[in-house]
């Protein structure tokens, strides 16, 4: 396998919780912060193999929700990995927690990405998240994060929720085109276990309506020069997430902290939910060890993903197997599902709403 350059960190600590979130997650407690932060020193400095690494993410709960002084714990804990001097380092934010002191502080430590969980700026659509956010104030913010030379900047979008109609959908993209930022992820509402939304009993929309929905942030961002390079995310030309790729490119990453995902040593595991197991150093809850038919599964399941898809001569030097040998793969070119071009296959634009229904097919 090829080095691990790429790690993800999680800082579970959110100063309210959204109706939708599943991720693992809790309210900011001072005492617990610091506590954490010493367990994700001890795990780092037990699982990290001194690679150099190009690719960070540090992602949540909500990273900004730390004070001044356990930010620069955090950043000191970073300082253990050997970083590249071209490394992408993307920090996650919540829109009210961005001042001038973080925004320098992000830069005097190499953040040179952050990603801002907007989701909307619909009254309605923010209630029902229970979300806050303003568009003079993401407007304002943004800008003094791009005075600053903090340039690379994504946002989310999160579309298909409970009541919600194209016409509100269409305001929001106009509103989050006129942010001018190179990166927008946009997400359709899921109704998860463990989440408020799930426990109040409220249902997906119609699926009709959520491809409609889907089909008009396509068209829409592609318009305005985004590239549609993932089933989720739009990036203007180069600025495409590179600690993303890492994922969908099947390459091995570090997961450090509470409930990340890592895929290290042809192993791909999860780390404990529990605060106090994870504490005491009781790391990882599950891992899975991948045969070479997994590997390969999970590249198809993943790779196919990226709008360009999978490059054939790239899976054969890989694995030293012909995908199309080893996957029904023409029989979906000649359904449609799947498009063959240029060396690559992919599934066809047209059809990307589907994609679930077209991996279950393949593997």
């Amino acid at each position: 396998m090829d080095e691990i350059k790429a790690v993800y960190i999680h800082i579970p600590f959110c100063k309210q919780i959204c109706s939708y979130c599943d991720f693992c997650k809790f309210y900011y407690d001072q005492k617990w912060v610091r506590e954490y932060l010493m367990a994700l020193e001890k795990e780092i400095k037990d699982r990290y193999m001194d690679e150099k690494i190009s690719k960070i993410y540090i992602g949540g709960g909500t990273p900004s929700a730390l004070n001044n002084e356990e930010l620069d714990y955090l950043f000191a804990i970073i300082k253990l990995l050997n970083l590249d001097d071209n490394i992408e380092f993307t920090f996650e934010c919540n829109l009210s927690d961005i001042t001038e002191d973080l925004i320098d502080k992000l830069i005097a430590n190499r953040v040179n990405r952050i990603s801002i969980g907007i989701e909307s700026f619909d009254p309605e659509k923010l209630e029902f998240l229970e979300r806050n956010a303003d568009f003079e104030d993401a407007q304002r913010k943004i800008e003094m994060c791009k005075a600053k030379g903090l340039t690379n900047i994504n946002v989310d979008l999160m579309y298909a929720l409970q009541n919600e109609t194209l016409k509100m959908l269409k305001k929001d993209l106009k509103l989050f085109l006129k942010l001018d930022v190179p990166h927008i992820s946009t997400y359709s509402l899921m109704i998860e276990p463990n989440t408020k939304l799930y426990n109040k009993k409220i249902e997906a929309i119609d699926e009709d309506l959520d491809a409609k929905m889907y089909e008009t942030i396509c068209k829409t961002l592609e318009n305005e020069g985004y590239e549609h390079y993932e089933v989720s995310n739009f990036a203007k030309p180069g600025l495409a997430s590179k600690h993303n790729l890492t994922y969908w490119d099947n390459e091995e990453y570090y997961g450090f902290g509470l409930g990340a995902s890592g895929y290290a040593f042809r192993v791909r595991y999860t780390n404990t939910r529990s605060l106090t197991k994870y504490i005491t150093g009781n790391y990882v809850m599950e891992k899975e060890m991948l045969g070479e038919k997994e590997m390969m599964d999970y590249e198809i399941i993943l790779g196919l993903r990226k709008t360009k898809g999978i490059n054939l001569k790239h899976f054969y030097e890989k694995f030293n197997v012909n995908l199309q040998n080893q996957y029904p793969v023409d029989d979906l070119v000649k359904s449609g599902d799947l498009i063959y071009k240029d060396g690559n296959i992919f599934i066809n634009p047209d059809k990307l709403y589907i994609m679930n229904e077209i991996l279950i097919k393949l593997v």
